[in-house]
């Protein structure tokens, strides 16, 4: 068990409620296609036992399942958990899932044989934790997944822009630092036999403009809507208009709606 102090304590308060404001479940669905795609790469087979840490509303434990794979789901967010159980549920899907902190998981030590992530653990406080936990959890041979925003993609410069007008809390390393290689190769170094490392893309698709897009991502994306709040009239107008703009600047679309491409960094480590 990780020790925390009264600081820690915290800021993980602060994290849950975070990712509990707006709903994400909306934003969750503009990727299943690439949290889809990023299952089918797996080749998962029936009777595998998988974990999805922070897994959300379930874009990872949901094709997973329909894979025929064994399913567990851990998340600090009870309302995620909630609508990933309304998914299965919907679908005739058993999966279980879990109130729990990827920085501490609740399982036993290589209860699965393949640790996924998909921009979920990337954004707990204690990265080295983490690392630890998910190579804990994983049988020797099994495999870890994860996916990553990279700094310099698009989602890492959404990040960037909105932490000009707010700063990210100081007793926190970045996210972005799990889409960079080089970091990602430090800590996943001990107990890991193979690492591949690439990068791939999500798309991000709205028919709608991208003053639109900015306005949905205030209302349904915790981190974005907790920015917001934080300021003042004429300080939300100028970080509005800066989050328009680079979605704007990265619009492929020319009909009116929004079609922007997020490099992530793609981890497939082998337990050794």
């Amino acid at each position: 068990m990780a020790a925390t102090n009264p600081e820690m304590e915290s800021l993980k308060t602060r994290l849950k409620a975070m990712w509990m404001t707006g709903d994400f479940g909306q934003i969750a669905k503009i990727i299943e296609t690439s949290a889809e795609e990023f299952v089918a790469r797996l080749g998962l087979t029936p009777g595998v036992r998988v974990l999805d840490v922070a897994c959300g509303s379930g874009n990872l434990a949901i094709p997973a399942a329909r894979a025929g794979a064994v399913v567990t789901g851990v998340d600090i967010a009870t309302n995620l958990l909630e609508q990933a159980r309304a998914r299965a549920a919907a679908e005739e899907l058993t999966i279980q899932f879990d109130e729990g902190d990827a920085e501490s998981l609740p399982y036993d030590a290589a209860a699965f044989d393949v640790v996924v992530s998909m921009f979920g653990a990337m954004f707990a406080p204690r990265p080295e934790l983490v690392a630890a936990e998910l190579v804990r959890v994983c049988r020797p041979g099994g495999q870890i997944a994860l996916a990553n925003w990279t700094p310099e993609g698009f989602v890492g410069q959404m990040f960037k822009t909105t932490g000009k007008h707010v700063p990210p809390p100081p007793s926190m390393p970045s996210p972005l630092k799990w889409g960079d290689e080089e970091t990602v190769r430090e800590r996943l170094s001990e107990g890991i036999a193979d690492l591949q490392l690439k990068r791939q893309m999500c798309q991000f698709k709205f028919p709608f403009p991208a003053a639109e897009v900015v306005e949905t991502f205030r209302m349904y994306y915790g981190p974005t809507q907790r920015a917001f709040e934080s300021l003042d009239t004429d300080a939300q107008a100028a970080l509005r208009t800066d989050l328009e703009r680079l979605w704007a600047e990265h619009n492929q679309a020319t009909d009116g709606t929004t079609l922007v491409e997020g490099e992530y960094l793609e981890v497939v480590a082998t337990k050794g």
